[in-house]
C-alpha cells in the first residue's frame, strides 16, 4: 500500500481544524518509553513494569501514524518516561511528523548539541523541558537527581539554539507542587532569557497517590494568571489557569478523554488517558481506526474522573471554550517559535 504524501505546516493546520471541526480527537499522548534515568518523588513510571517491555521500532510508528491520520492531523506528545532514552527518537519525530505536530517532553538530561540538532532537523514542533524550581537542590531532590536542574537549562539552551524552523518551540514545563508555586515567575524570567516559553501544570495525586504535593493554603490561580499578564512568554491558557482552584479543591467535572484527547502506551496499547493505561480499551497496531473510535467514545460516556488537569486535559479542553480558543488561536496559526524576552510590563 502506497504511503500518503507528507503534508505541509499550512496542511497539518487546515487537517487540524477539520479534525476539531469533527469532533475527532485533536491530541494524542504517545508514551515511547516508560524507562527513565531520574527517580522522580512525584512519579512512579521509572519503575513501571511496562518499562521492561519491548517498545516499537520507527517503522511501527511510521505505520501507526497513518492509522492515527484517519482521525485527521494530531498533535502529538511523545513522552515518557523518557523519552531520549530512545536513540531512535528523532527517526521517530521525522515518522510522525509526515502527518502530525510531534511535541517531545524531556528531562533535559540527554540533550546534547549533536542530539538537539538532530531532534530540531527531525521536524519537532516543540520540545518542553521539565524545571519545577528556580533553586538547583530542590529540583535535584524532587528529581532524584544530582546536577539535574543544570543540566535542564543547557538542555533549554541547546535546543533553542539548535531551532531550524521559526515556528519550533522551545518550553519549559513546570509541575505546580505544595512548594513551588513562588518559584514560578523566578521560572518564566529564566526561561525567558533564553528565547523559551513557560507553561505550568498542577501536580496529579494518581502516579503515586500521595495527596501531599498538591496541597496549597489559598488560591493559585489568580497569582499565575497574574504572572501570564506580565510576561509574554507565559504559554499556558488563561481559561485552563483560572481552573487550577477548582482543581486542587474539586476536580474539574466534563473530562473530555476518548473524545478530544486519549493515550497510546509503549506497546501500542490505547487508553482515554496516560492514568488510565492500565485499562486499554484497544491496540494501535492490533485494531482498525473503526474499532479504536468506537470504542473510545464508549469508553468516554462513562468517564466520570476529575483526578486531574494535565496539559494534556486542561489545554485541549479549553479549545472547546469560546475564550480559551481565542486566547490558543495565535499559538496555533502562527509560525513564531522564538519567545520574548522581557515582561510585558515591570
Amino acid at each position: 500500500m502506497m504511503k500518503p504524501p507528507a503534508l505541509n505546516p499550512t496542511g497539518k493546520k487546515w487537517r487540524l481544524f477539520r479534525a476539531w471541526c469533527g469532533g475527532h480527537p485533536v491530541w494524542c499522548s504517545w508514551q515511547v518509553t516508560y524507562r527513565c534515568n531520574f527517580r522522580c518523588r512525584f512519579c512512579g513510571y521509572w519503575h513501571d513494569a511496562l518499562g521492561r517491555q519491548p517498545e516499537p521500532s520507527p517503522s511501527a510508528y511510521a505505520e501507526g501514524s497513518v492509522k492515527l491520520a484517519s482521525f485527521g492531523t494530531l498533535l502529538i506528545s511523545l513522552a515518557g518516561g523518557e523519552p531520549m532514552l530512545r536513540t531512535d527518537l528523532p527517526e521517530i519525530v521525522r515518522v510522525v511528523g509526515r502527518h502530525h505536530f510531534p511535541f517531545v517532553t524531556t528531562n533535559g538530561w540527554f540533550v546534547t548539541p549533536d542530539s538537539a540538532a538532530e531532534l530540531m532537523r527531525a521536524g519537532v514542533w516543540g520540545v518542553s523541558v521539565s524545571i519545577d524550581y528556580a533553586d538547583a537542590d530542590r529540583h535535584d531532590a524532587r528529581r532524584g537527581m544530582v546536577g539535574a536542574w543544570q543540566q535542564a537549562w543547557r538542555a533549554v539552551e541547546l535546543l533553542s539554539a539548535a531551532r531550524v524552523h521559526r515556528w519550533q518551540r522551545v518550553n519549559v514545563l513546570s509541575v505546580l507542587m505544595d512548594d513551588n508555586i513562588d518559584h514560578m515567575e523566578p521560572l518564566v524570567a529564566m526561561a525567558a532569557e533564553r528565547g523559551a516559553y513557560f507553561m505550568v501544570q498542577p501536580y496529579g495525586m494518581r502516579k503515586t497517590g500521595a495527596a501531599g504535593y498538591a496541597h496549597h493554603d489559598g488560591a493559585v490561580a489568580p497569582r499565575l494568571l497574574a504572572l501570564r499578564r506580565r510576561w509574554a512568554n507565559f504559554l499556558s491558557n488563561p481559561w485552563y489557569l483560572r481552573q487550577f482552584d477548582r482543581f486542587l479543591n474539586d476536580g474539574v467535572p466534563g473530562c473530555r478523554a476518548g473524545r478530544s484527547f486519549f493515550n497510546i502506551d509503549s506497546t501500542g496499547d490505547v487508553a482515554l488517558c496516560v492514568e488510565q493505561k492500565d485499562r486499554p480499551v484497544a491496540n494501535l497496531f492490533r485494531d482498525d481506526v473503526a474499532t479504536i473510535r468506537r470504542r473510545l467514545t464508549r469508553a468516554a460516556r462513562t468517564n466520570t474522573c476529575r483526578d486531574c488537569w494535565y496539559n494534556c486535559r486542561g489545554e485541549i479542553e479549553s479549545l472547546y471554550r469560546p475564550d480559551g480558543l481565542a486566547a490558543s488561536l495565535p499559538t496555533l496559526l502562527l509560525d513564531r517559535g522564538a519567545a520574548r524576552t522581557r515582561p510585558k510590563s515591570l
